[in-house]
């Protein structure tokens, strides 16, 4: 006979009611993941409260102290008590769940923290004298007077001391600090007219982390200023405004342009009526909007607000009240991808403003000096070279004349078309190293790498085709047979029906092969087994996680490469400029498929100071 297993007992456990201090501690522990977790709950009832000044004080992390102090309306002295009892809360009125226009609503915060660490609570209400009460492990004290000119001041000391084993789960004290501070850059791009502080005590020294004065203005010019002063002058240059309505639904902020990207999302701050949240449908939202213009491993940045009525987002789905349900996601998500498309299409050639500052630093950057390396001296008049070797350079170095009669570029342009200089892209006049071409503008030089440029236009031109009457095809005169593993060519022709809206038309040839009769006429001459290839390696990351049209759109990527202008291949001067009119007019064209630039513009003033003539 089998042992019983170790939760399996001979005798009957007895069903029991937990006491107070174990369900506060459990609830706690929904409620209160890290020290970050304390200071959101924190600061949003200060918020509440109607502050607009509010001071964060850390110590070890959060770990050993967390301070809170603000300028709200406070708390009377008969209420301290039930302030600190479950389930007990100023901000649910009528007790509708789908009518809540406040950040808290639970009433948990306070119990949850005063269960598991050492919390003071000193408030003072107009109308009333300062008070202040104690909370240990969730033995709660009397309330007791104290010096309190307004607001509230909350105190909690020894995180977790109740839960000795969560302080083991916890990360170190510059990984936890880091994390308050970006909680409270989350909570300060909701309230742009709220001054923030954070501080932290390491050492018995006392440093300003974060200071975010309150942005005056009315609330547009407020929000378009506490983002700069959050994500930085980077992303204040190369961010695209957001605003569109429908049906009731409002979407505002700012997404930056697809060279401006991160490894991560952690620069991507999104609220809902004004609360911060990190909700898997809005970011999958938002990444879907970046769809064919970032690869996978690059993230937009983004600060972007939607305001819905109350009734139509339910925002009790989550613990930390981190995520939202909506009642149409399927609106929700439609108008965050078609106004950031939209918008991204009207920036037109715009590009990230960053990109030239990151070439010139590459030109002007000296090598990296090892413990050999070479340092040129500089020149005396009063030491001369020895004889010999002014001998030897007279013959082997060319005088100037003949030196720049041996160079030629990849190709170059003799008579560059009139006018072609005040155009954004300016007009052609080479191309160096068979891949980029050179332009030159009013004020600086263009920068083209011709191969991922091209890519975007004749993807661009397959999506219109597709979106209007499907892509025009070429019949193959003799049809191409490619061989692949059984199961691939079910896959690939499984799609078949769909693959031949885009202009490929497949047939069965036998087991584990496929014919190859049409393809795509803006495509040219290609490779048919090369370009089935890719596609099947399209299909295998990407799964079944995509709709059709996005499956579609990323096959067509993947043909857009094959048919695009090779590096290497020479250009005439009139495709060279051909190809920059054809940039001009494309929508999303600062950008090839990959997420990659597709030009660079340095301005001349910027390449005199190389040269030191400024």
């Amino acid at each position: 006979m089998n042992a019983p297993g170790p939760n399996i007992s001979d005798s009957r456990a007895v069903i029991r009611q937990l006491d107070d201090g174990i369900i506060n501690r459990i609830a706690a522990g929904e409620v209160v993941e890290r020290p970050a977790s304390a200071v959101k709950e924190l600061v949003e009832n200060a918020l509440d409260a109607g502050a607009t000044r509010i001071g964060v004080t850390i110590a070890d992390g959060g770990r050993s102290l967390i301070r809170v102090e603000d300028d709200g309306s406070g708390i009377a002295p008969g209420e301290l008590p039930l302030a600190l009892a479950r389930h007990a809360t100023s901000k649910l009125g009528g007790g509708d769940l789908l009518d809540i226009h406040s950040f808290g609503f639970r009433g948990e915060a306070l119990a949850s923290l005063a269960a598991v660490g050492r919390l003071v609570l000193s408030s003072r209400a107009p109308g009333h004298d300062g008070a202040a009460i104690a909370a240990e492990g969730g033995a709660i004290g009397p309330v007791r007077p104290a010096a309190l000119s307004r607001g509230t001041v909350v105190e909690l000391r020894d995180l977790f001391f109740a839960t000795p084993a969560r302080l083991k789960f916890l990360r170190s004290e510059r990984a936890e600090g880091q994390a308050v501070a970006e909680m409270l850059r989350r909570l300060a791009l909701a309230e742009p007219q709220v001054g923030f502080t954070l501080r932290d005590i390491t050492g018995g020294e006392e440093r300003v982390i974060l200071r975010l004065p309150a942005e005056s203005g009315d609330l547009s010019d407020a929000r378009l200023a506490r983002i700069g002063r959050v994500m930085g002058r980077d992303f204040a240059q190369n961010a695209v405004a957001i605003d569109a309505a429908r049906e009731g639904l409002r979407l505002t902020g700012h997404v930056s342009l697809p060279t401006f990207s991160r490894g991560t999302g952690v620069a991507q701050h999104l609220q809902v009526n004004g609360r911060p949240v990190r909700d898997r449908q809005l970011l999958g939202a938002l990444r879907a909007a970046y769809g064919d213009l970032l690869p996978r491993d690059r993230h937009p940045l983004a600060v972007l607000r939607l305001d819905c009525p109350v009734r139509e987002v339910d925002v009790n789905v989550h613990p930390a009240k981190s995520e939202v349900r909506f009642r149409d996601a399927g609106l929700v998500r439609g108008l965050i991808v078609t106004a950031i498309r939209h918008a991204l299409a009207e920036e037109g050639l715009r590009t990230s403003s960053t990109l030239a500052g990151a070439a010139l630093g590459a030109m002007s950057r000296p090598p990296a000096a090892g413990p050999h390396q070479w340092q040129p001296r500089r020149w005396q008049p009063d030491r001369p070279a020895p004889a010999a070797l002014r001998a030897a350079h007279a013959a082997q170095a060319p005088g100037f004349g003949e030196a720049a009669a041996g160079f030629a570029p990849s190709a170059r342009v003799d008579a560059p078309a009139p006018g072609g200089e005040d155009l954004p892209l300016g007009a052609a006049r080479a191309q160096v190293h068979g891949t980029y071409i050179i332009a030159q503008t009013a004020d600086g030089v263009v920068i083209v790498d011709q191969h991922a440029a091209h890519e975007r236009l004749v993807y661009e031109r397959l999506k219109r085709q597709m979106a209007e009457n499907g892509v025009a095809a070429q019949a193959l005169l003799i049809p191409q047979v490619v061989e692949m593993a059984p199961d691939e060519a079910a896959q690939i022709l499984e799609l078949a029906g769909d693959l031949a809206r885009i202009g490929l038309l497949l047939e069965p040839f036998g087991p584990g092969a496929v014919a190859l009769r049409e393809t795509p006429a803006a495509l040219g001459e290609v490779d048919g087994a090369a370009l089935l290839r890719d596609i099947l390696d399209e299909l295998a990351e990407d799964g079944a996680s995509r709709t059709l049209g996005d499956r579609l759109d990323a096959i067509l990527s993947r043909m857009a490469c094959h048919g695009s202008v090779r590096a290497g291949r020479a250009l005439r001067g009139d495709e060279m400029n051909a190809l920059l009119r054809e940039m001009e007019a494309t929508p999303r064209s600062g950008q090839c498929n990959h997420g990659r630039p597709t030009w660079v513009e340095l301005k001349l003033a910027d390449i005199e100071r190389l040269f030191a003539r400024r």
